[in-house]
């Protein structure tokens, strides 16, 4: 008899893993995120990257960064933490955890907060110390949200697709 495989990974690489996959659907010729909602007993319950609302072409809207607000991504893009709420069609998030790849926006935190979603587990955050996620955080903490660090493993993974 043999024992079970013991190299399996972590559900928090499972589903970081997933979170950075979807990042990669991202059309965004700079920043690609992604966000996984895992439910308390480790399902998943949504998906999101960032990019454009449904029905808005990401060939006649603007990928720049810089010019006029009307001619930036920003008026446009939704973020992936948004998109992973708003495509959540099984009723109430309260009480789930966030996988994504950067620390969200302010904005992405009311949503977070709105949704009932307790635990945010991040990879990156280099905007960090902006007015944005100085009140991400800020409401964030207020709310009793819990947020920390993804522990990078340093494990690679390859997909043949």
């Amino acid at each position: 008899m043999s024992g079970k495989r013991e190299d399996y990974i972590s559900w928090d690489e499972y589903f970081m893993g997933v979170a950075k996959l979807s990042g990669m659907r991202s059309k965004d010729p700079n920043t690609q995120v992604g966000a996984c909602i895992v439910s308390q007993d480790n399902k998943i319950l949504s998906m999101g990257y960032n990019g454009f609302p449904k029905g808005c072409s990401d060939d006649e809207f603007p990928w720049d960064r810089e010019g006029d607000s009307v001619n930036s991504k920003y008026f446009y893009s939704t973020h992936s933490e948004l998109n992973a709420i708003l495509n959540y069609r099984g009723g109430s998030l309260e009480g789930a955890k966030l996988y994504v790849s950067l620390f969200p926006c302010n904005e992405c935190a009311k949503a977070i907060i709105q949704a009932g979603i307790k635990t945010i587990v991040y990879d990156c955050d280099k905007y960090d110390g902006t007015p944005s996620v100085i009140a991400s955080k800020r409401m964030l903490d207020a709310a009793g949200v819990r947020y920390y660090k993804y522990n990078r493993t340093g494990r690679r993974i390859e997909l043949e697709l």
